[in-house]
């Protein structure tokens, strides 16, 4: 079934910001500091990122947005061109614009957005094939709800940092595992991590990493070869957040990233949930769970996203950086400019790798296309080390000026003080106010609680760092690129032996 262009003749039932905000109150289960939170869209620890993503949901709403984020896919429906399926190259290019489009809305500071876990619904019913029966009906079903409303879904694959050296069903009190069935559904029990921005989402995505499965064994680990999906009010599901930035933030002025940006990352905890069968994608199937990574498209596509929003972030710093050498008069000189070029340099690189993942395809499904998993794998590994070097060269360029600031908002609002902040704050060009705004930007995207939790964030995104480049090697395999290394190497060696040159160079011996 083919996609078809945007069209305002077909009803537009993706969520709007405001609709956005209401459906997150559903009598989900969220703990923070030491209480349940009765709605996450007014609490004070999350109200301002639930309205970050609500810009999101606005964005496709607005008349001269939507041509770019939207189409109509093949079931008729109006959706995001990332949560429907790409059928060619110029399609899958058209999605890669429309993340662009939605990722400027919070300038790249948002890594798991809707569009996220898109990377791996907008398959679900082209690749249906993938699960074994009577689970495909369930791909194709979670498809068409999730691209009806741009539904907003999470993932937990990782198991709690406990007794990992042990096999998993060892650690069966913890690590998430069936414990009964029935004609209804499953009961599961277990813990998963890390949740980030699970408490803003409509529903949760409960799988396992490759290096996870890799471990199972047949006859021993079944009840928890599970994958499956959970909405975020099933009753025995229940979201334990870490301490929110936003929350600490005094002021839009003094925390302009942290206090309407902040993803709070919970420990997800299942305590004999119900999961009913419409919701089971893979069920005590340990060769299928296995597969689940490289053959549902989620591993290519996701990290198309994650390009494309972390090229964005890139942006936004190289931008800031300007701004800030600027206000300090050191924006002309040699090394500034080097340090300028290179954080662009490195915005590039990550596009340009996105601009191969659009071209260099492979096929999924019935009639899809998704990035090819080499590339995907390179982009991934790239990306890992790419946000220590732009903070390296924050702390190297920018030096001691984000510190020379004050302590809020309020000793701008203390007139007998503010003579003393107007003469002494001010930067080139720039009276007090405007740059002591500017450095408190700089000082919540680099040094703030924050800032470390995003580079936390960006170094372990995509996971062990053995494996993300063992992962290169093992897709430049599946592609005979290997192969075509090693035959030219090959090559270069039949060229001579002991006697002098051989084959093609046998010629040339001659003549000298």
């Amino acid at each position: 079934m083919k996609n078809k262009p945007f069209t305002t003749k077909k009803e537009n039932k993706i969520y709007t910001g405001q609709a956005y905000l209401a459906s997150l109150n559903d009598g989900r289960e969220i703990w923070f500091d030491g209480n349940k939170v009765k709605n996450v869209a007014t609490h004070p620890a999350f109200r301002n990122s639930a309205r970050s993503v609500a810009r999101f949901y606005d964005a496709m709403h607005n008349p001269d947005l939507q041509e770019d984020l939207l189409l109509e896919d093949g079931y008729g429906i109006i959706t995001h061109k990332f949560f429907a399926p790409s059928h060619s190259r110029k399609e899958l290019d058209a999605a890669r614009h429309a993340i662009a489009i939605s990722q400027r809305v919070n300038y790249g500071w948002m890594g798991r957005t809707p569009d996220y876990k898109a990377a791996f619904m907008g398959h679900l019913a082209d690749n249906a094939s993938f699960y074994d029966q009577p689970f495909q009906q369930n791909a194709i079903n979670w498809y068409k709800k999730t691209a009806e409303k741009c539904l907003f879904l999470n993932h937990v694959l990782v198991d709690p940092p406990l007794d990992r050296s042990k096999e998993r069903i060892k650690v069966r009190d913890v690590f998430v595992s069936v414990d009964k069935e029935d004609s209804k559904g499953i009961y599961v029990s277990g813990a998963k991590m890390v949740a980030t921005g699970s408490m803003l989402t409509h529903g949760t995505f409960v799988g396992l990493t490759g290096n996870i499965t890799a471990r199972m064994q047949a006859n021993r680990d079944e009840d928890m070869a599970v994958i499956f999906f959970a909405d975020m009010n099933t009753e025995g599901l229940k979201m334990i957040c870490r301490p929110s930035y936003e929350y600490k933030a005094t002021s839009a002025f003094d925390n302009p990233l942290s206090g309407r940006f902040d993803e709070n990352d919970a420990v997800l905890v299942m305590d004999k949930a119900f999961i009913p069968w419409e919701n089971v994608l893979v069920y005590r199937d340990i060769e299928r769970a296995k597969n689940f990574y490289s053959g549902s498209g989620f591993f290519n596509r996701y990290n198309l996203q994650a390009g494309v929003r972390l090229a964005t972030k890139m942006e936004f710093m190289a931008a800031l950086l300007e701004e800030g050498t600027k206000t300090s008069g050191t924006d002309k000189f040699r090394g500034i400019q080097a340090a300028l070029g290179e954080i662009l340099g490195i915005r590039n690189i990550i596009w340009g790798m996105t601009t191969a993942m659009v071209n260099d395809v492979t096929p999924l499904g019935e009639h899809g296309v998704v990035p090819s998993a080499e590339m995907a794998a390179s982009l991934r590994y790239y990306m890992a080390t790419s946000w220590d070097k732009v903070r390296d060269i924050y702390q190297k360029y920018l030096a001691g000026a984000p510190i020379y600031t004050i302590s809020s908002t309020k000793d701008l609002h203390n007139a007998a003080f503010r003579p003393l902040i107007d003469q002494y704050y001010r930067g080139t060009g720039k009276d007090a106010i405007d740059r002591i705004k500017l450095f408190k930007l700089v000082w919540d995207a680099m040094y703030s609680e924050f800032a470390g939790r995003h580079a936390l964030y960006e170094r372990n995104y995509s996971g062990n760092h053995d494996m993300q480049r063992i992962d290169v090697l093992v897709q430049a395999e599946k592609a005979k690129s290997m192969d075509s290394y090693r035959n030219m190497l090959q090559d270069c060696m039949n060229d001579y032996d002991d006697k002098g040159w051989t084959n093609s160079w046998q010629n040339l011996a001659q003549k000298e």
